[in-house]
């Protein structure tokens, strides 16, 4: 089981560089950052997690910015964001970054997806808040045929691109691609069609959300694979883990705290864990 950890970076916390050697050193897995260009003062979006928003979600740093300094200063760690909000973003534009940071890290990256909670924060982009979903299926659509390995042209609904020179490549072809998000037919088709897997927040219910998952998966025809599921920002024990592994999963995230001492406490607590699970790379 691969230990991975996500945390909220802000220009007040530990920064990028000291929490990846950290990271590293300690045998954790990888490193997963989140993604919010800004938020609105005034805002109708409920917090999906309930009360107040936390205060760091609008001091993030961008993820790509803070992965590449991650992945400047490390060797073995997965990269990841957590996710990367697809349709607050020119697809040509980010499929540049993707490759980039992919290229320059050794095909450490992964492309965790999401369709967003923030309506107001979404329009200031130009997203049309009801065709989002839309949106995202063809930017990714996009991104890959700038990825792929001759000039390849691109005409969707939301946005087109001729057939290009565009390098670097991703490493091995593309970046893994997990979608974030709540369980539900309309994810589970998405995963299906343009994804690798599913980024399970928090990972309760998971035994019955595979079979549904898995079922889209197989009526998209990909059954000769199995989708990937890497629950995520959760609280992990002996026993969790254990019961993730009986459903076949093979990697965790964990959230750390945002003040930079906590989250070096909370990998010090979590030490243990990653030696008993985490195999040696």
């Amino acid at each position: 089981m691969r230990i991975s950890t996500t945390i909220f970076l802000t220009d007040e916390t530990i920064t990028p560089v000291r929490l990846a050697r950290e990271l590293e050193d300690r045998g954790f897995a990888g490193l997963y950052l989140p993604e919010h260009s800004h938020i609105p003062v005034e805002r109708s979006s409920p917090f999906p997690g309930g009360g107040a928003l936390p205060p760091e979600y609008g001091r993030l740093l961008d993820p790509f910015v803070a992965l590449a300094q991650a992945a400047a200063v490390t060797e073995r760690i997965a990269l990841g964001t957590g996710v990367t909000l697809v349709a607050q973003h020119d697809p040509v534009d980010l499929a540049k970054r993707v490759a980039t940071l992919d290229h320059l890290s050794g095909g450490r990256l992964t492309l965790g997806v999401g369709h967003g909670w923030n309506r107001e924060e979404a329009e200031d982009h130009g997203v049309r808040w009801a065709t989002r979903r839309a949106q995202v299926a063809d930017s990714l659509q996009l991104m890959r045929a700038l990825w792929a390995p001759e000039p390849t042209a691109y005409d969707g609904a939301f946005g087109s691109v001729r057939a290009s020179y565009a390098h670097p490549k991703p490493v091995n072809g593309a970046p893994r691609v997990l979608f974030g998000g709540g369980a539900g037919p309309r994810l589970f088709a998405d995963i299906a069609a343009h994804a690798d897997g599913w980024l399970p927040i928090g990972g309760s219910g998971l035994a019955a959300s595979l079979t549904a998952l898995r079922a889209a998966w197989e009526a998209a025809g990909r059954g000769s694979t199995a989708p990937q599921v890497v629950p995520y920002a959760v609280n992990p024990t002996p026993g969790k883990l254990e019961h993730y592994a009986r459903l076949g999963v093979t990697e965790v995230v964990v959230s750390l705290p945002t003040e930079g001492e906590a989250a070096l406490r909370t990998l010090d607590d979590l030490a243990p864990l990653v030696a008993e699970w985490s195999p040696a790379e």
